[in-house]
């Protein structure tokens, strides 16, 4: 008779203790940052954007989401700890990075409906030292174009009252080749945090304004029905 697998939809606050955030730290320092130096030429801006409060976790850190090593590269800029939610999927025993992924603090969530251990692991998540990350495109979709985002980032980040701190990665031009010598490129630029009090279509549009400048994105999310308003008066 097997054990029954754990559900990681709901992690809780003594999952990111010390030990575990030195593990992080450790991962970054050891594994992440070797690697991008070895395979890619990459920078990294904005870092004057960074929250500088002395507890500094509650914050939501969104990007767009170009490839796997999104997260590694997100938390590199940031250089903190960061709790990503992930697709369930990953967490499957016999999924590849499934040890890595619950070892560095991911939480599973189910992308076709909402649960409530997602916003309880959340709320627990943000009471630590720890960051939530986040990808509103939801799946990869790296081809230069914000026309798709999913807007539950912007439910969390009300329900958990944490500004929203935007990350475009631009340039990214594939995963590292075999050939001695030969690196490719990404950057990392981090944007100006987006406060969770306005309202909800305004922030969608903030944020899709700062990742599209920032990642070198087209924007073809809608324009609020504020602004156009106020548009329309200033014309008038």
């Amino acid at each position: 008779m097997t054990a029954k697998q754990r559900n990681y939809n709901r992690r809780y606050p003594y999952e990111y203790n010390i030990f575990r955030t030195l593990f992080y730290m450790g991962f970054l320092y050891v594994v992440v940052i070797p690697f991008m130096k070895v395979f890619y030429n990459y920078e990294i801006t904005g870092k004057e954007n960074l929250p500088t409060k002395a507890k500094s976790g509650k914050f939501i850190y969104t990007a767009n989401h170009v490839s796997i090593f999104d997260p590694p590269m997100v938390s590199m800029a940031a250089m903190r700890p960061i709790a990503y939610m992930a697709k369930k999927e990953l967490f499957v025993d016999s999924e590849k990075l499934s040890w890595l992924v619950k070892r560095l603090g991911a939480f599973a969530v189910d992308r076709t409906k909402p649960e409530i251990a997602t916003f309880k692991t959340v709320r627990d998540i943000l009471a630590t030292s720890w960051s939530l990350g986040v990808f509103p495109q939801g799946g990869i979709r790296p081809y230069g174009k914000l026309d798709e985002v999913k807007k539950g980032f912007v439910v969390i980040a009300k329900n958990a009252k944490a500004d929203i701190v935007p990350v475009g990665i631009e340039g990214f031009d594939g995963y590292p080749k075999l050939k001695p010598f030969t690196r490719r490129n990404v950057k990392l630029h981090i944007g100006k945090p987006i406060s969770y009090q306005l309202p909800e279509d305004e922030i969608i549009y903030q944020w899709g304004e700062q990742i599209s400048k920032l990642a070198g994105y087209e924007n073809c999310l809608p324009v609020p029905a504020s602004r156009q308003s106020a548009k329309e008066t200033v014309n008038t």
